[in-house]
């Protein structure tokens, strides 16, 4: 009689694909979940001026982003080619400036409402005196925390 082995070793099992489904639609979810989109389009012109000492802002839902530029070309014939203000997703005058700040403080949890940081995003052509008024009337809506936003500018060896 004959003796029959089993040949070990020489086939591989199968991989089973039947979670993978779940798995990418996991990953789907938990990708969806943890975005954030931007909430506002940028209708002025904004080139930040270059800095070679940045600190980085640690929790970017404790920030107000204030531009301050010229209108972008596709707004220029409604808003004209003078430096303006947008708050959000609107172009607003320096009066808006309070609501703007309050809308934003009552989002967020009163333990975390001492550390809102307005950060100031101007273009490099833009006078100071729109700047100053900014700035004037953060300090009389007592947001004294005033960041200035700029590009990295790489250190050329001379």
């Amino acid at each position: 009689m004959a003796k029959f082995t089993k040949k070990r070793g020489k086939s591989k099992p199968a991989i089973s694909t039947a979670s993978l489904p779940d798995i990418i639609f996991m990953l789907l979810f938990f990708f969806m979940m943890v975005t954030v989109l931007r909430d506002s389009d940028l209708k002025l012109q904004v080139n930040t001026p270059e800095a070679t000492e940045l600190t980085k802002l640690e929790e970017k839902s404790l920030v107000n982003y204030i531009y301050v530029g010229k209108p972008t070309k596709q707004y220029q014939q409604v808003y004209g080619t003078s430096p303006r203000i947008q708050l959000g997703d609107k172009i607003s005058t320096v009066e808006d400036i309070p609501l703007f700040l309050e809308q934003h403080k009552v989002k967020l949890p009163e333990a975390k409402r001492s550390r809102i940081t307005s950060s100031l995003r101007v273009d490099g052509e833009v006078t100071m005196g729109i700047v100053q008024d900014v700035k004037t009337k953060l300090r009389k809506s007592n947001q004294l925390k005033v960041n200035y936003s700029a590009g990295k500018r790489s250190e050329e060896l001379n």
